[in-house]
């Protein structure tokens, strides 16, 4: 029996406005509108980070539960900006601070979507733990709008460790 490769890593470091970002791409094979129903209606962001409730306005905040992390935690959500279906910025605030990231969305060569993601960093300590994360998630993301099983998370962390603990050594 052949055993299934990997997931590829696509996470890469990058300047932005306020510091460094770590961004992550994904090519998905369904419309815009799809993909951002599925980042965006907590029935279906239920299936791959997990349901939220409130009104998901600008400016508002939302409560998520992360239901794919231990004791399934709820934590708030910031809605920073939404401009649908191309652009969702938020943040989740914790001791640490804000986790600001911001999703987007354009049409893609045979109605495909080409999805960006930018984790705004405060700096870059956690970048090999965080970075698998986002692969995961963002696969998870990939097999909703499919109607695929859900990846799993051993396939990336600790696999894909030492690829992030690399993009720090390229800085």
């Amino acid at each position: 029996m052949a055993s299934t490769p990997a997931p590829a890593p696509t996470g890469r470091l990058v300047d932005t406005a306020e510091g460094v970002g770590l961004e992550l791409s994904r090519t998905l094979r369904a419309p815009v509108a799809r993909v951002w129903a599925t980042l965006t209606e907590p029935e279906r962001t239920a299936l791959w980070f997990g349901p939220w409730e409130g009104e998901g306005v600008p400016g508002g905040t939302v409560r998520v539960q992360l239901a794919f992390e231990e004791e399934q935690p709820w934590s708030d959500l910031r809605i920073d900006a939404c401009r649908p279906p191309h652009r969702l910025a938020a943040a989740m605030p914790d001791e640490a601070g804000d986790w600001r990231m911001e999703a987007l969305l354009r049409p893609a060569e045979g109605d495909a979507t080409a999805l960006r993601l930018v984790h705004h960093l405060v700096g870059t300590a956690g970048v090999e733990e965080i970075g698998p994360g986002w692969e995961y998630y963002l696969d998870m993301l990939g097999a909703a709008v499919a109607g695929t099983d859900r990846p799993a998370f051993g396939d990336y962390y600790p696999a894909q460790r030492t690829y992030f603990a690399e993009l720090l050594r390229g800085r």
